[in-house]
């Protein structure tokens, strides 16, 4: 029997991730964040469709690891999605987020001033059926720039190991101007 990795680390399966990247309709050029890239399938995904992407892992190997695999290609940031400083210009965010820091995480892309424009988080299901109801923590200060919706089922086989839990994809849009 094969025990979970430390942190209680699920790797996405890429197949998944490129199916996460190919559903967001992330337009080539977009500058997207993966916070907890891991060893980089979403990475991979969005630089195969033409995205300007910044990698956020605060794990030291694998933060490495996303080093070497991606070089240049990719700006690799290492920080803590809690600490993390948001870009000021408009940007997305596609990944895989470690399921202890969705609340911290959510709070900071959805925050006054943000220049969120769309993301596809695979959360832990019950946490994304929370955020996308208008019960979500701070629905009504956010919910005038943002609409969130819960997608995509994502069963424990998509990762590796196996999660404990199901997932599913959380969209978060901005509104656009009337």
């Amino acid at each position: 029997m094969v025990s979970p990795p430390p942190w209680g680390w699920h790797q996405l399966d890429s197949r998944w991730a490129r199916s996460l990247v190919a559903d967001s309709g992330v337009p080539p050029g977009s500058l997207v964040l993966d916070v907890g890239a891991g060893h980089g399938a979403i990475t991979a995904a969005l630089l195969e469709a033409g995205a300007r992407v910044i990698a956020i892992e605060a794990h030291p190997q694998r933060l490495s690891h996303l080093r070497q695999r991606f070089g240049s290609d990719v700006v690799i940031v290492g920080a803590d999605a809690a600490d993390l400083r948001l870009p000021r210009r408009p940007y997305r965010v596609i990944s895989n987020p470690p399921f202890a820091i969705t609340t911290a995480l959510l709070k900071r892309l959805l925050q006054p001033g943000s220049r969120l424009v769309r993301a596809d988080l695979i959360l832990q299901d019950q946490t994304a059926r929370r955020w996308s109801g208008d019960r979500a923590p701070g629905f009504n200060r956010w919910q005038r720039d943002f609409f969130a919706a819960a997608g995509t089922r994502v069963p424990p086989s998509a990762f590796r190991p196996p999660a404990p839990v199901t997932a599913r994809v959380l969209t978060i849009e901005r509104h656009r101007p009337r």
